[in-house]
């Protein structure tokens, strides 16, 4: 770890076999977790909590102050999981006295020039392709894709298995296991791949699928619909979390049907 070319403050907490490149700036209050390789002309900065066996690649910034001017110093932090990859030029900002965190779960990998704006919480496996960007205050579930460009608005949240396409508006709240495309934002089917790749069986795929079938294609608003689903359908796991995602949203959930054959 002894880098002559880098600057590693004498209050930071790193662990002994960490690599550091050259010309990486590593600030007071920072915790960096065994493995894990940071490359060079990375910046991170106070209140970092990176885990272990994390890569991060030249250019990238973490746990910069929040870009909002409500933020007046507060000691906040940015939390990077464990294995997760942080690719070149990416910025993850840290919290502000909202939710005094910005959460990345572990095995994340966050592409090229995305960034993470200021209390976002970024649940496991989630992979967000080159320059995507999150406003403020974002959730994001586990095992969530974003592809190349998409853009997720303040306050939004997406559930878990969610796929969001390429340049998509991320203005509304997207429901856990959905494919979500076109602008604006629309149900484009369920993320059948993903969840199949993840061990859900046909049976439970089905299910799902019949469940956004009443919330997408009957023409029910939500109300209706999420009656007739409490009514019709046998609880489960997964009716309930989609029920739950609905009735707990709060900048409402994205709207419309485009079929896709």
């Amino acid at each position: 770890m002894n880098q002559p070319l880098a600057y590693i403050h004498p209050g930071a907490k790193i662990a002994k076999n960490v690599v550091v490149e050259p010309f990486t700036t590593i600030h007071n209050n920072v915790i960096i977790g065994e493995g894990t390789w940071i490359g060079s002309n990375v910046t991170i900065m106070e209140g970092a909590r990176i885990g272990k066996n994390c890569n991060i690649f030249p250019g990238a910034v973490i746990s910069a102050p929040p870009q909002d001017l409500k933020y007046e110093g507060e000691d906040t932090t940015v939390i990077i999981g464990d294995n997760t990859t942080i690719r070149e030029c990416a910025t993850i900002h840290k919290g502000t006295s909202d939710r005094m965190k910005t959460v990345i779960g572990k095995n994340c990998l966050i592409m090229a020039y995305c960034h993470v704006a200021h209390d976002c919480l970024v649940g496991n496996n989630c992979i967000f392709s080159n320059n995507s960007t999150l406003a403020g205050h974002v959730t994001i579930g586990d095992n969530v894709i974003l592809a190349g460009l998409v853009a997720v608005h303040q306050f939004v949240s997406i559930g878990q298995h969610a796929f969001v396409t390429g340049g998509s508006l991320v203005r509304k709240d997207v429901p856990p296991y959905v494919k979500a495309a076109r602008e604006p934002l629309s149900y484009v089917g369920i993320n059948s791949v993903g969840l199949r790749r993840r061990g859900f069986v046909s049976e439970k795929i089905r299910e799902i699928q019949n469940i956004y079938r009443i919330l997408y294609q009957k023409n029910y608003n939500n109300s209706q619909a999420v009656q007739i689903i409490e009514a019709e359908m046998e609880a489960t796991p997964e009716r309930d979390e989609i029920l739950q995602f609905i009735r707990d949203s709060q900048r409402g959930i994205m709207k419309g049907y485009f079929s896709t054959n």
